[in-house]
């Protein structure tokens, strides 16, 4: 029996995709017949496909993965086309993929981060060092660049923002768009490598002695925005609200250009804390508004 968590049912519903609801048991059935696997248990975290374990016809575990259509109809290869590119190394083995059924066949991983319940100050390295496994020239790709993230981010935040009554200050919103300004400016596409691009405790899973990433949103990006990604996590440690002196930690860690961590930091916190707001996932929501208040008072690095 095929269970369905009632998030994606309710997703796929809200995006005028029930039929795909009606159809993923025959859609599942199909699959197990074409890619000699049985479906297990299934899992409910996830917000955008339906994910359950399976098993290869060798007896090797697996996870089916098989995606909602996207709003506007078809389905999108966008991660089949991330796990290829990242080829087992940071992020799960792709074994099998089918575009036209939305359906990815992937290495099975251990817990999450966040299942482990590690602190902040162990949690943050291990995903540092997740992220650096990921990141590799991709000139030759067609994925978005950091340049049309940084745009978007900004009509994002102008057009949520004022949809939510203004839930943080105006300097904070002005402070952010500068930042994206500056980010999409910056834009370099011979500097620009494969980016996760939503990095944090959920999506990290063990895999033996490390730690691989799921659900990559995939770009063309300068590196320093998996690490912004990271900053605008846990609003609530002591640790991750002193952005300035992490963003530097993390620069130096690895090489790179702790301003241009800060500023994608400030930017994804912004877009993020107006998208918790905006269903109703607090107190996230206000706490990330809140540290964004905060830093845009004194945006130096």
């Amino acid at each position: 029996m095929i269970e369905l968590s009632e998030v994606v049912r309710n997703r796929a519903i809200t995006e005028g995709h029930a039929q795909w609801v009606e159809d993923l048991p025959d859609i599942v059935r199909g699959l197990e017949r074409d890619w000699s696997i049985e479906v297990g248990r299934s899992f409910d975290e996830g917000t955008e496909a339906f994910v359950a374990e399976a098993q290869m016809a060798d007896g090797s575990p697996a996870v089916l993965k098989v995606l909602v259509p996207r709003r506007e109809g078809g389905v999108d290869d966008h991660e089949a086309r991330v796990l290829r590119l990242a080829d087992g190394d940071g992020c799960p083995i792709l074994f099998r993929d089918d575009p036209a059924r939305g359906a990815l066949l992937m290495e099975r991983l251990g817990p999450s981060l966040f299942a482990l319940g590690w602190p902040y100050e162990k949690r943050l390295p291990i995903l540092c060092d997740a992220a650096s496994r990921i990141w590799r020239p991709a000139t030759d790709t067609c994925l978005p660049t950091g340049a049309e993230k940084a745009a978007w981010l900004s009509e994002f935040i102008t057009t949520t923002w004022a949809e939510l009554d203004e839930p943080c200050a105006r300097r904070t919103v002005e402070h952010a768009m500068a930042c994206a300004e500056r980010r999409q400016a910056a834009h370099d596409d011979e500097r620009a490598v494969l980016v996760h691009g939503d990095i944090h405790q959920w999506n990290a899973l063990q895999a033996g002695a490390t730690f691989k990433l799921v659900d990559p949103d995939g770009l063309r990006a300068e590196a320093e925005y998996d690490l912004g990604v990271m900053l605008r996590e846990d609003p609530d440690e002591p640790l991750a609200a002193d952005t300035i002196s992490t963003a530097r930690w993390m620069a130096q860690r690895h090489g790179l250009d702790a301003t241009a961590i800060w500023e994608w930091g400030v930017v994804e916190r912004v877009s993020t804390g107006l998208v918790t707001t905006k269903i109703g996932l607090q107190p996230v929501g206000r706490q990330m508004l809140a540290l964004a208040d905060s830093i845009a008072v004194a945006p130096e690095v």
